[in-house]
């Protein structure tokens, strides 16, 4: 089969596809060529660059189109229409836990960075200006940090943050239970009391708007590492400006360039109390390496086993997809149309399965059928009755 990974690809991950029998193809192609190629692929693995559309995914189902699943490398799916993949048959899954570090770590580096003034008092020296005074910052020690979403990244900022003395609340609908995290009851609350506040959402919607940015301390500082619509700019540069709030820094922007190199306009750069990166979270070697691998093995599990983990537009397991099941166990000579004759038993009792597994067990086969309906003592003598059956238990 062959795998297309039109971002790139690190070679580690493209030698473990190899010696999982994998074709796989790292020439970054543009949309014009993906309507193309698409169709000759199994996989598609994209970062956050590639925008996979319904053209693409509808270019790449056709009926001789081959494709199967898309592999996006990373936490946010928002470049990939996922209810085309799911109209088409196509999974979607995601690598979240490789750039978790990368990320929270920028997160606190940008804190460090506007707290204490360093690129304002790096780039006076540049320049050949020594200035102190004007440069004087805050620590973060004892200060509280406000966590607009606590998921993944939002607990690793959390650790780090606990861990130099700061008090950490947050507020999100999920709530883990293992936490640094004192979770409180809205947003409204987190702005409220918080000295740094961190937006880990991801997500489509816009967060902090001017009524939001009233809220804050005017000591207060905004970090915003996730979503560039997160956070209004015009709202935050108002607020900038006058003196609303201390200070902010970004990695991400409403606006942002397509291709290296292309300019970068935003009226935020004007202003000497934020920070400006460029969407660097998750832009370390470390952050690429386990990135790569992971989407490349969840990709590779649903391949070569049919393994759904880390879906995001079908459910992971079969329980997720919220309806009522129940197994039934069958223990079975381990030989050619086994399942043939079980899966037509099923359907002349009207049965629907849902799923099922089997493992060699002893010179048998144990097999596991998640189905939709109910099991009776009819639907166990009607599977006895099968030639090669050993035992059937619900």
């Amino acid at each position: 089969m062959r795998i297309l990974a039109n971002d790139g690809l690190v070679e580690e991950a493209v030698e473990y596809l190899r010696r999982e029998g994998f074709s796989v193809d790292t020439e970054k192609r543009d949309h014009d060529d993906l309507l193309g190629d698409l169709p000759d692929f199994d996989a598609l693995l994209v970062r956050s660059a590639t925008k996979v559309t319904r053209d693409l995914i509808e270019a790449a189902t056709t009926r001789k189109g081959k494709l199967k699943i898309i592999g996006r490398g990373g936490v946010g799916t928002d470049n990939i229409d996922l209810k085309a993949a799911k109209e088409r048959g196509v999974v979607v899954k995601f690598a979240p836990h490789g750039n978790i570090n990368a990320t929270a770590e920028h997160v606190i580096g940008l804190m460090f960075a506007i707290a204490r003034k360093v690129p304002f008092a790096h780039h006076t020296l540049k320049s050949g200006v020594w200035h102190k005074a004007r440069f004087k910052g805050v620590e973060l020690q004892g200060r509280t940090l406000g966590l607009i979403g606590c998921g993944r990244i939002g607990q690793a900022v959390a650790v780090k943050a606990k861990n130099l003395g700061m008090k950490v609340v947050g507020f999100d609908m999920q709530k883990w239970m293992d936490t640094d995290v004192d979770y409180l009851d809205s947003i409204d609350h987190v702005l409220d009391v918080a000295d740094f506040v961190s937006i880990n959402t991801g997500g489509k919607s816009c967060l902090i708007r001017g009524p939001e940015l009233e809220r804050m301390k005017s000591s207060a500082f905004l970090i915003n590492a996730s979503r560039g619509v997160n956070v209004e700019e015009d709202a935050l540069y108002d607020a900038l400006k006058n003196g609303r709030i201390a200070g902010a820094a970004m990695d991400v922007y409403e606006n942002e360039p397509k291709r290296e190199g292309e300019p970068f306009t935003s009226k935020l750069a004007e202003l000497d109390n934020v920070v400006l990166s460029a969407h660097l979270g998750a832009s370390t070697a470390n952050a690429s390496r386990k990135t790569g691998m992971e989407i490349s093995k969840v990709v590779c599990k649903y391949l070569k086993y049919g393994d759904f983990c880390q879906s995001v537009n079908v459910g992971p397991t079969v329980v997720d997809e919220g309806i009522d099941l129940y197994t039934i166990f069958i223990t079975h000579v381990d030989r050619p149309g086994m399942f043939g004759k079980f899966g037509t038993a099923f359907g002349e009792m009207g049965v629907n399965i849902q799923e099922n597994n089997s493992r060699r067990l002893d010179g048998y086969a144990q097999t596991i059928y998640t189905i939709q309906e109910k099991p009776t003592q009819e639907m166990q003598d009607q599977l006895l009755t099968i030639e090669g059956v050993h035992r059937v238990v619900y």
